[in-house]
């Protein structure tokens, strides 16, 4: 049934109006990526190859692939084998079912890589303070969802973080995004509730 429902978005959308969309908003509860390339329509990336189909109660437009619902944030990172200690962390701060929620959240999530460039001792002391390691987390996260195509070269802006405080987003002529002074290195990781972006260091939010 979820399979099914992602394939619907509730009200009548034409082709017309689809190509003004970055997110459409379906039945599921996700949120579908709506890209328009060469005049062509892609929903999740599959093709729009016939559209504006009018029936009584709605519009079909025919795709070339069948859509299915992406993972949530944490399971997307479980998958990805890369963020054990990100997991471990979100995991023993009581944040899983946060960031496994409704959202749209934006994550800047460490690799096992970044964590490892932590002073030694750093993990084993945030994962005794529960609080701290909240904390630190959830500077990681901004409510909405923000795309690499968000961003312009040569902008720097504070964002609002989960935790409450701002990071600093930055980004340079060479289009290269600094959060804070870590590199984001992958981008525009999309998840059913949101979307990643890997980072080479852990941030701290001030104070920390």
């Amino acid at each position: 049934a979820e399979v099914l429902t992602y394939h619907v978005v509730p009200g009548r959308v034409p082709a017309s109006a689809a190509k003004g969309l970055d997110w459409a908003p379906t039945a599921q509860g996700q949120s579908a990526r709506v890209e328009t390339r060469d005049d062509s329509v892609y929903i999740d990336g599959a093709k729009v190859i016939k559209a504006d189909i009018e029936t009584s109660n709605g519009i079909i437009h025919v795709i070339d692939t069948v859509l299915l619902p992406r993972k949530d944030i944490v399971d997307t990172a479980v998958a990805a084998g890369s963020f054990n200690t990100l997991v471990t962390a979100v995991k023993a701060a009581d944040l899983v079912e946060t960031l496994k929620g409704k959202g749209p959240f934006t994550v800047f999530a460490p690799a096992d890589s970044a964590f490892a460039k932590l002073p030694e001792g750093t993990i084993p002391s945030l994962l005794e303070n529960k609080a701290k390691l909240q904390s630190v987390l959830t500077y990681h996260v901004i409510p909405g969802r923000i795309l690499s195509s968000d961003l312009t070269p040569g902008m720097t802006k504070k964002v609002a973080t989960a935790n409450g405080a701002n990071l600093t987003v930055a980004v340079d002529r060479q289009g290269n995004v600094m959060v804070d002074g870590a590199k984001v290195v992958s981008a525009d990781i999309l998840a059913g509730n949101g979307v990643i972006h890997v980072i080479d260091s852990v941030v701290l939010p001030p104070q920390s």
